[in-house]
């Protein structure tokens, strides 16, 4: 059983990777019910929880049903971090985590997220005062480096690891990379196999297959896999790839009828979180994904993004279902 700190999460943890605008509390619901082992919070700015700015604050919502649960922070002030720490430890969540691997400018350029990457001396200073700010495990998420030249991953994660961080999740490019290209599991593979680390440590980066998870889990040895983008409108893929870890089996893929269900659970979960109009716009842009690669879908698609209300949701998608069920009594006949 993979323990961080002493919280015991499973023999071979599946986690959902924090995502900004994605993995807030009703994607969170979604997953947690197909077999997400370990979930975070979006990531939240430290700056902005010690301003009690509203948006920041929100992302503290976690309930019982997610747990065990992550509140993810980043920043680039160490006391700003160490602050924001203590915020988030009165959440009640069963850990702290830090973005050092975050790569899009508006977080780098403020010197937060994987702009640490440049600064290791700082990223441990910022780490330890994390951990000496609260009773919770920490742990971190990075990336190998911040370009081909500074991927310094092996010696980064013996340092955290010596102040007190408790697993390390690694995804497998720099920087400089952003999430274009392959992801290079072969230095996630070098920190697990030093002899100096004995913390868990996680790997991310380009599962999007049960096949795929098993063939890094044997091939990397991880100790567990963090899924961000391929959960997406599928959230099944945590518990698929648990199966097939189990079976050597593919289970079924979700069909239509899954795959609304799932999508009104999501919208209700949005709706009840945010509101009925917040909830119902930002579920928008998840409606492309719940139904990716199905024929004669892009009409609905069209119409699902322009609904106003939940109801409108709810017919459109009901009335889907009955189409593709009409259509196929039809080719049976």
């Amino acid at each position: 059983m993979v323990k961080i700190g002493n919280i015991e999460i499973a023999e071979f943890p599946l986690l959902l990777a924090p995502m900004e605008d994605v993995s807030d509390p009703p994607f969170r619901a979604v997953c947690k019910q197909n077999g997400a082992d370990l979930m975070y919070t979006e990531f939240i700015s430290s700056e902005g929880l010690i301003r009690d700015a509203a948006k920041s604050r929100q992302k503290l919502d976690i309930f019982e049903y997610e747990r065990p649960i992550g509140i993810q922070l980043f920043g680039g002030n160490v006391d700003s971090m160490r602050e924001a720490a203590e915020i988030a430890t009165a959440a009640r969540p069963d850990l702290i985590d830090i973005n050092y691997g975050c790569p899009v400018k508006a977080v780098a350029c403020k010197g937060a997220g994987a702009a640490l990457l440049q600064d290791i001396p700082k990223m441990v200073r910022m780490t330890e005062e994390v951990v000496k700010s609260t009773h919770l495990p920490v742990t971190v998420k990075t990336r190998l480096g911040w370009d081909e030249q500074t991927k310094n991953i092996v010696e980064v994660a013996e340092r955290l690891q010596d102040i007190g961080i408790k697993a390390l999740s690694i995804h497998g490019r720099t920087r400089v990379q952003m999430y274009k290209g392959s992801a290079d599991w072969t230095l996630i593979a070098k920190v697990k196999e030093n002899p100096r680390m004995h913390i868990p440590i996680f790997g991310n980066g380009d599962i999007d297959t049960p096949q795929k998870a098993l063939e890094y889990k044997n091939r990397y040895g991880v100790d567990g896999l963090m899924i961000g983008r391929a959960s997406i409108g599928y959230p099944w893929i945590f518990n698929e790839i648990k199966h097939f870890l189990a079976t050597g089996e593919m289970l079924i893929a979700p069909d239509l009828n899954e795959r609304v269900k799932v999508a009104k659970q999501h919208l209700d979960f949005s709706i009840r979180w945010k509101g009925p109009k917040l909830g119902v716009f930002e579920m928008r842009r998840h409606y492309t994904n719940y139904f990716k690669g199905m024929q004669d879908i892009k009409p609905y698609r069209t119409r699902l993004v322009e609904a106003p209300t939940a109801e409108a949701v709810h017919e459109i998608l009901d009335e889907l279902v009955n189409a593709v069920e009409f259509s196929t009594s039809l080719s049976v006949l």
